[in-house]
């Protein structure tokens, strides 16, 4: 539920920046101009940068926002690390407006009751948002490099795994290609200068491999090196973990280094003793990746074992109980929004199989709904008893988004699956299905029509019939 709206006014001005509109600009101004804008065709998705005084991290900053003057973004999901609360939950700004001495910038009110899920702990809260210092830093840069753009910041403290899985996926979901994620974190606090530059390239390696385990295996590494003086290798370590996740949901497969230094670089800070490192990242998005037999890559080994592994424990517990086991996934791809069919067989025979194109869930969370819709709910079986469950093989086929076409002769039998649909009647086969029964392109299309989709024979040929093919990406167990 949404809380008043109220306009949250700069907590930071003249500490963190200066609170006088034409200073504050010259100062930003003077670091973008130093900055470079890097020329890629890939699509910036993902920015890490710095949020200490502009005096010390403003440099930094400013080659991260400098990338997006070519980029003219409509939203702006900010996301950072409470300094001065601590909660187990994501927070929210829910409405309104954020003030600095710049501008005032409209919240997305709509985009954020989208990310909302009072379930899994992702609410609104201004509360914490109010002396939050961390995402009205990256605000003011934002506000001079962009025009009309809305924001919905986060704050989140002491998050648990499932929750960073969680609202990386919502996060995930809502990153269009007008839309960019911020995160907001500085590097190492408080040890000397040396140390903190060997420490803050662990931890860029670290972020660079855009791997959200090998990122905090590196932040555990250094912490148990025990250096002196150090309190955190990464203030918004939980925050820049749940971009890793997030671009691991999105297949983000360039991260780059754009700028870094320490607080001891800066001419005017004279205690090289006690430094704090900055950095700024960029995430880049290439579209539809494909692997050698120009596929879409959906799932790698892992992920399908433990696909299958969920499908698995999820059937027994179903069926025995009637009660859906609670389970915690942890590869990143399958929080994917993919679709699935799962398939059971029992010896050569079906014994069930539905599924769900275009879902608004995590793929994880459709192959348990759909191991149990196939259990339970196929309308051509009966269902699933206990002491069937040994003879049970469970196939998952994941599935792309289905493409609209206007010739079924282009269909790539045993290639595509095919969706038939006409009114009310609606048929889906697998490619699997051609696979098996060796069937040409036209008897394949004459059985979809009538025993699937209750259709004439030849109804594919029918003008008003609409055609859909999706690929798919399949797996068994042994």
């Amino acid at each position: 539920m949404i809380t008043q709206k109220i306009t949250r006014l700069p907590a930071v001005a003249s500490s963190f920046y200066p609170a006088e509109k034409e200073v504050l600009k010259n100062e930003l101004f003077f670091y973008l101009e130093k900055a470079k804008l890097i020329e890629k065709k890939d699509l910036l998705k993902i920015l890490i940068v710095p949020h200490a005084g502009i005096v010390f991290s403003g440099q930094t900053a400013a080659w991260g926002f400098k990338q997006l003057e070519k980029n003219q973004y409509q939203r702006v999901i900010l996301l950072g690390v409470s300094h001065y609360f601590w909660f187990d939950y994501a927070a929210v700004f829910p409405s309104s407006f954020w003030q600095t001495p710049l501008a005032k910038t409209e919240v997305d009110e709509n985009l954020a009751k989208k990310i909302i899920n009072q379930k899994e702990k992702i609410i609104f809260d201004e509360k914490p948002h109010l002396p939050e210092h961390c995402l009205e830093v990256a605000l003011i840069f934002l506000q001079l490099v962009l025009k009309n753009f809305k924001i919905v910041p986060i704050l989140i403290s002491n998050p648990t795994e499932i929750l960073i899985n969680y609202l990386a996926q919502k996060v995930a979901d809502s990153l269009d290609e007008k839309t960019l994620l911020v995160v907001s974190s500085d590097l190492s606090h408080y040890p000397s200068y040396n140390d903190a530059i060997k420490i803050d390239q662990e931890t860029i390696k670290g972020i660079l491999s855009g791997k959200k385990e090998l990122f905090e295996k590196a932040i555990k590494a250094v912490k148990e090196k025990n250096y002196p003086g150090l309190e955190t290798a990464a203030c918004g370590e939980k925050a820049i973990s749940t971009a890793l996740k997030v671009g691991e949901i999105l297949n983000i497969n360039s991260w780059e280094k754009l700028h870094y230094q320490n607080s001891g670089d800066n001419q005017n800070y004279q205690n090289k003793n006690q430094v704090v490192g900055y950095v700024a990242v960029a995430g880049y998005q290439k579209i539809g990746k494909k692997n050698n037999q120009n596929q879409i890559i959906f799932l790698d080994e892992k992920a399908k074992k433990e696909a299958l592994k969920i499908s698995r424990l999820t059937l027994n517990e179903f069926v025995k109980n009637k009660k859906i086991p609670p389970l915690l996934c942890h590869n990143p791809l399958l929080y994917q929004p993919f679709g699935c069919f799962v398939t059971l067989k029992k010896g050569e025979e079906l014994r069930g199989c539905l599924g769900e194109f275009e879902p608004k869930i995590p793929l994880w969370q459709v192959i348990q709904k759909m191991t149990i819709a196939s259990a339970s709910q196929d309308p051509r079986f009966s269902p699933v008893a206990p002491q069937e469950l040994k003879d049970i093989k469970i196939e998952i086929s994941v599935i792309s988004p289905k493409k609209l076409i206007n010739d079924w002769r282009k269909i790539k039998l045993e290639k595509q699956g095919v969706v038939i649909e006409k009114g009310f009647n609606v048929g889906t086969f697998l490619p699997q299905v051609a696979q098996e029964t060796g069937w040409g392109l036209e008897e394949f299309l004459s059985v979809l029509c009538q025993e699937k989709a209750g259709l004439p024979p030849n109804c594919y040929k029918d003008p008003e019939t609409k055609i859909y093919v999706f690929e798919v990406e399949a797996f068994a167990e042994e």
